[in-house]
């Protein structure tokens, strides 16, 4: 198969084209010897070794058979629809798209739709739930080795000044690490409501973005767990920590906070004494492979878009509880005092 990746921006240019291209040389069973397609709108982005960029998706598209042809939609989630309903028309069927699947539930039925309308079959792109880590978590609660799971703490930290003063596309913090978080307690625990959420803005500098400081979602899941997952985007470190807190233990896991190491950490505690293992964990890769192996056996896949749009749905309550007006600070009053 071959791949046309519209959008190269973090996403596209920094985790979809070099996971492809790792795929590309350990799995060629998987893809053909053309170069990868890309569409890209900026100026200045240059063709590369291997890849063809193009200004237009129509452009890119050309020579290309979509029956093929996997599109990776990699532009911001409020772009995802347009995009995806662009590709639909010139017939592709087969589409990665980046999370969150939609920014709110409006996008969301339309993308709904659109899919059900073309027949598409659409993977959203959450490593995590392919992770090595995950998995053993999943093993560790399906043994009741430390009894029933009681609640889920997941972390998702890191310093986001820059992108999210300059870059628009992701409406809240909700959007940029969360769906994440609120996947991985979905797979761990089942089924959810929210039970509170919170925001901040980000401010920096005299430059302000509304909701992007950082999120809090709490859920109650049908199984009585409660989850609680806090992002901070003005965090000075980095790190992606979940612990499950059990009857009788704890486990405490690190996914791997970006590209440069693919190892996980998890440490186990009860009683006794605890148990720490670093486990080989290249989750963008394994998901991505496991999406490519999909579409060659071809049919429609809806547990993955199923459980996306759950995501999604959490999602969207949690930023209408959150959907005060912004009132952005006023710097003459804030200069001024009562002496």
């Amino acid at each position: 198969m071959r791949s046309l990746v519209v959008g190269l921006g973090r996403a596209g240019a920094g985790l979809h084209l070099p996971v492809l291209a790792k795929l590309r040389s350990s799995t060629p069973h998987l893809f053909g010897d053309e170069p990868i397609s890309a569409c890209d709108t900026r100026q200045g982005v240059t063709d590369r070794p291997g890849l063809v960029i193009a200004p237009t998706i129509d452009e890119a598209a050309a020579g290309l058979d979509p029956a093929h042809t996997v599109a990776h939609v990699c532009t911001p989630p409020t772009e995802h629809f347009p995009v995806l309903s662009e590709l639909a028309e010139l017939g592709f069927r087969k589409l990665i798209v980046e999370k969150p699947l939609a920014a709110d539930i409006d996008d969301l039925a339309r993308i709904i739709r659109l899919r059900r309308k073309h027949k598409l079959h659409v993977e959203v792109v959450e490593p995590w739930l392919t992770s090595t880590l995950t998995w053993r978590l999943v093993e560790l609660i399906r043994s009741g080795r430390f009894g029933t799971p009681r609640t889920i703490d997941v972390v998702q930290n890191k310093p986001r000044f820059r992108r999210s003063l300059m870059v628009p596309g992701h409406p809240t913090a909700f959007d940029v690490e969360l769906p994440h978080g609120v996947a991985l307690a979905v797979r761990l625990a089942g089924a959810a409501r929210v039970t509170h959420a919170s925001g901040t803005d980000l401010e920096m500098g005299g430059n302000f973005g509304a909701r992007m400081g950082g999120a809090t979602i709490g859920l109650r899941h049908n199984t009585g767990i409660h989850t609680e997952i806090r992002s901070d985007l003005t965090s000075p470190v980095r790190e992606r920590r979940v612990t499950v807190e059990f009857e009788k233990g704890s486990a405490v896991g690190h996914f791997a906070v970006s590209g440069d190491d693919h190892h996980s950490q998890l440490t186990l505690r009860s009683d006794g004494p605890s148990d720490h293992v670093v486990l080989r964990d290249d989750a963008m890769t394994e998901w991505m492979y496991q999406a490519y192996q999909k579409f060659q056996a071809g049919g429609e896949q809806t547990l993955g878009f199923t459980f996306a749009t759950e995501v999604v749905q959490l999602l969207s309550v949690a930023k209408n509880i959150c959907a005060e007006p912004v009132t952005r600070p006023d710097p003459e009053a804030a200069a001024t005092h009562v002496e």
